[in-house]
């Protein structure tokens, strides 16, 4: 089985995934898959973890550069590579960060921006996943996430930080890696300039927050045209009974306190 991705395709054989495009640079990974404790919240709980990392280690590529992933399986489980749709484990982890540049030769229509963010966003559950498959099996309807929301695999508000220069504009990537919840993002006191959806330029518009459903990756500019504080960086269920709420900091390099 395979996937499409910027004109690539990624080719599961046995335990090694092989992405097959025409480029002169090939780049050789070996990761493993482990069960491992992840600290969201204040007790540890068991979940996916690559190379002993969650969220997984990020990947970053060319567009047309090869891939070679040799990866090892060593759950007691088959595991489908890197935004697992098996066996709901994705509400387990076992997933990271790819990001794939333009080659240098290929304009884009908006300026360079002064630096790059990736939020992983997603509902998170306390519950085993296969306490959550079996009730799926048994035909009953999985929970809302009363658990919780996560940012970068961060649970409790404002323990994860990124630090920005005033004037500057930089690119946030914002990805629903969650189950089944769809989750707003919005970062307080800041514009939002929509200019990619699914690896795809689009229109610019601009937007206070947005609505980013399970599987759906958007990239923004925000410029920081504020004055000196830190502002939150807000991510929240969406039509929901009951809603969660995470939050993370965006932290100006000489601010003076905090801003709501």
């Amino acid at each position: 089985m395979g996937w499409w991705l910027n004109g690539g395709v990624w080719m599961m054989i046995a335990t090694t995934i092989i992405c097959f495009v025409e480029a002169e640079d090939t780049f050789f990974y070996t990761w493993r898959i482990t069960y491992g404790d992840i600290y969201a919240f204040s007790n540890p709980q068991r979940g996916i973890l690559i190379n002993g990392q969650f969220p997984g280690p990020e990947i970053r590529s060319l567009t047309n550069e090869n891939l070679v992933i040799n990866v090892h399986n060593d759950l007691d489980e088959p595991f489908l590579f890197y935004f697992p749709s098996l066996g709901v484990q994705k509400a387990a982890g076992g997933f990271g960060d790819l990001r794939i540049y333009n080659l240098p030769s290929v304009p884009v229509p908006f300026p360079e921006p002064a630096g790059d963010f990736t939020f992983l966003i997603c509902d998170w559950y306390h519950k085993d996943h296969k306490t959550l498959k079996a009730l799926l099996d048994k035909g009953r309807k999985i929970p809302s996430p009363s658990d919780g929301v996560m940012i970068n695999g961060h649970a409790l508000s404002r323990t994860y930080s990124i630090t920005v220069h005033k004037g500057k504009t930089y690119r946030f990537r914002i990805s629903n890696v969650g189950l089944q919840t769809s989750l707003n993002f919005e970062i307080l006191g800041h514009q939002m300039k929509l200019i990619e959806v699914e690896g795809t330029h689009t229109i610019q518009s601009t937007y206070t927050s947005l609505d980013v459903h399970v599987g759906q990756s958007y990239s923004v500019l925000v410029t920081m045209d504020q004055p000196p504080h830190n502002y939150s960086i807000v991510a929240c269920t969406r039509f929901t009974g009951e809603e969660f709420t995470i939050q993370a900091t965006l932290h100006y390099s000489n601010s003076k306190g905090q801003r709501p």
